[in-house]
């Protein structure tokens, strides 16, 4: 018998083994299956979904977040980490870095971003002035800091569709609206959370400065290898960073 889970993490393929004693489940949904990994965290019961499947076959904006989310909702979660890969908009956020976002900017096209496709029973306008939760996005801070990570607590992360990355002129645009990374799955996720009624912290995982950084010409613009090569270079402490939060979390009260 699987147990209901209260806490859920989004993630990427590197962090398969997060999990102790996991075991697969498909959960079926109305906006199809969706295969979630059930394990514990010192016998928390804890739900890992890889979002991009298990051999990164899907593309951003392939990805069937409806049925995500819906599958977490499905298995009691209550609150939900998702770390993600992010380009850096800005020259004192690095590549390594952390950044818990607290708003983003959605520039994706295409998406089913919501799960309320018609008002058959009434309106349904859900506020999103704060999509993020600050204190699921306090604990990720506190225990990366303890884990050595430069943590910039607060920051926009503007989502584009992909799978290409910014061009050099888009880039500068982010910058210069001030946003802080930019990435291609954080939206609809939170969105979807929020409509879930799912406490949401996104963490983004620099790996790279986009297109580049102003009056810096040595800084080159990033490739695909380079985000894999960082993003697994940070696996092992993004692995301690979610299950120490899992395990600082309250027991009550997500």
């Amino acid at each position: 018998m699987i147990p209901e889970v209260q806490i859920g993490i989004f993630g990427g393929s590197g962090l398969y083994s997060l999990l102790q004693h996991a075991v697969d489940v498909e959960v079926e949904t109305p906006w199809g299956a969706a295969t979630c990994s059930v394990g514990d965290v010192d016998g928390r019961p804890v739900a890992f979904l890889p979002r991009h499947g298990r051999g990164h076959e899907l593309p951003p904006h392939r990805v069937n977040y409806r049925a995500n989310v819906a599958a977490m909702a499905s298995l009691g979660a209550t609150a939900v980490l998702a770390p993600f890969a992010a380009g850096s908009l800005q020259p004192w956020i690095g590549p390594g870095d952390l950044v818990v976002v607290d708003q983003f900017v959605d520039r994706t096209s295409g998406r089913h971003d919501t799960f309320h496709d018609d008002f058959t029973d009434g309106p349904q306008h859900v506020a999103m002035a704060d999509p993020y939760d600050a204190e699921l996005g306090g604990v990720l801070a506190r225990v990366g800091r303890v884990h050595g990570f430069t943590v910039h607590e607060g920051g926009t992360v503007v989502v584009i569709n992909g799978p290409r990355f910014s061009t050099r002129a888009e880039s500068q645009w982010h910058r210069s609206a001030g946003w802080h990374v930019v990435n291609m799955t954080q939206h609809p996720e939170a969105t979807l959370a929020r409509e879930a009624g799912i406490r949401y912290a996104g963490v983004a995982v620099v790996t790279d400065y986009d297109a580049g950084v102003d009056h810096r010409p040595h800084v080159a613009p990033v490739t695909q290898e380079e985000v894999f090569r960082r993003f697994e270079e940070n696996v092992d402490r993004l692995r301690l960073l979610l299950v120490d939060a899992v395990r600082a979390l309250p027991t009550d009260g997500l």
